[in-house]
């Protein structure tokens, strides 16, 4: 591939220097006897699962989590000898290819378990399997009050090695995420089993609970940039990314008229217009339409009109000299995640997690 292929439109760049920083970080946080569990879902969180797997492999890390069999099986391809959970529902007929490339697979209910009973018996070798258990979040697991005798079936059942238990905490406040902690606590000391896993905790969970760490955590947020807020190393934690992308047109546009899409806000002035080449499509979110910022030049450029699907359009009539061709910086620099989020009225995850598939990532 021409070299300038990917930076002819728009790119994210990925700082591999600040990865390393944030696992570092994260490391630290750990006890000796507590092992990291690398989030790579959402496609490492709009980074790239492939590349950012093996970098992270090759940095030590060797234990990762995924949201579904397809990034799971994504991921067995970069990583042969990688340890993978799949921490959604397996429902759909790849149960089977699963249990064959040693995927790590959660079980939330005894449908679930029987469905991957099944799977390893046509396999002819046992499922290793993490059971989920709801405390509180209420989106998979089995229920707290019913976890222990629901537990002792999966037991029960010789194609399954329970590997571990784990729950995933709400945080709604540190009194509903205690009242979780306990039910975990409890649900362990009624089943009887202490698998060689126990896991509970997030990137925020791990900077807020340190004694709750069990035999393992999850970072992912922590990894990519994404610091939990009240934090107290904050500025520890280095952001990852940059979003960029090319000036394509620069023109002047009288007073009075309406930018692109819009009908209903007319320019308050005769004002120097520059298209950029990306849109909603490539994952900036038209949320951020006319009041989003970008920087060219170093300089804020506000957004004008509605944030297309291939392009958009900001004001640089403050900013001198703006040429087609030139970077305009959308996430990164000078905007930083929390400023883009709140922009959007977005998640900071989401920011990077919706960046489209058509954008390059190239690895600094």
């Amino acid at each position: 591939m021409n070299h300038d292929l990917p930076r002819a439109r728009c790119w994210l760049e990925v700082n591999t220097d600040a990865i390393v920083q944030n696992l570092s970080v994260a490391r630290s946080l750990l006890r000796p006897e507590t092992e990291l569990i690398a989030v790579l879902k959402a496609d490492a969180y709009g980074l790239g699962i492939k590349p950012v797997g093996q970098f992270l492999w090759k940095n030590g890390a060797k234990r990762f989590a995924v949201a579904c069999l397809e990034e799971a099986f994504e991921l067995r391809e970069a990583l042969p000898e990688a340890w993978i959970l799949c921490m959604g529902e397996t429902l759909g007929g790849a149960v089977k290819e699963a249990v064959q490339t040693d995927i790590r697979l959660t079980v939330g209910s005894l449908e679930a378990a029987e469905r991957i009973a099944r799977a390893a018996r046509e396999a002819d070798r046992r499922a290793f399997v993490h059971c989920k258990v709801d405390t509180g979040l209420h989106r998979i697991g089995f229920g707290h009050e019913e976890a222990a005798e629901a537990l002792q079936k999966c037991t029960a059942m010789p194609e399954l090695e329970i590997e571990g238990i784990y729950t995933h905490l709400a945080l709604h406040n540190r009194e509903a995420d205690r009242m979780q902690h306990a039910a975990l606590q409890r649900v362990l000391g009624q089943c009887g089993l202490r698998p060689p896993m126990v896991h509970m905790l997030d990137s925020i969970g791990l900077t807020r609970y340190p004694d709750w760490q069990y035999s393992a955590v999850r970072v992912g947020a922590m990894l990519y940039g994404n610091s939990p807020r009240g934090f107290d190393r904050m500025e520890e934690i280095q952001p990852t990314v940059r979003f960029v992308a090319r000036v394509a047109r620069v023109a002047w546009v009288k007073a009075g008229v309406c930018i692109g899409y819009d009908d209903d806000h007319p320019l308050e002035r005769d004002t120097r217009v520059a298209t950029l080449s990306v849109g909603y499509a490539d994952g900036y979110p038209r949320a951020l339409s006319y009041v989003g910022q970008v920087e060219i030049h170093g300089l804020r450029a506000k957004n004008i009109g509605l944030i297309c699907m291939d392009q958009m359009m900001v004001d640089v009539t403050d900013i001198p000299n703006v040429q087609p061709g030139e970077e305009a910086v959308l996430l990164g620099g000078g905007i930083g995640l929390t400023e883009y989020a709140a922009q959007g009225h977005l998640n900071r995850n989401e920011c990077t997690a919706v960046i489209g598939k058509r954008v390059p990532r190239i690895y600094l």
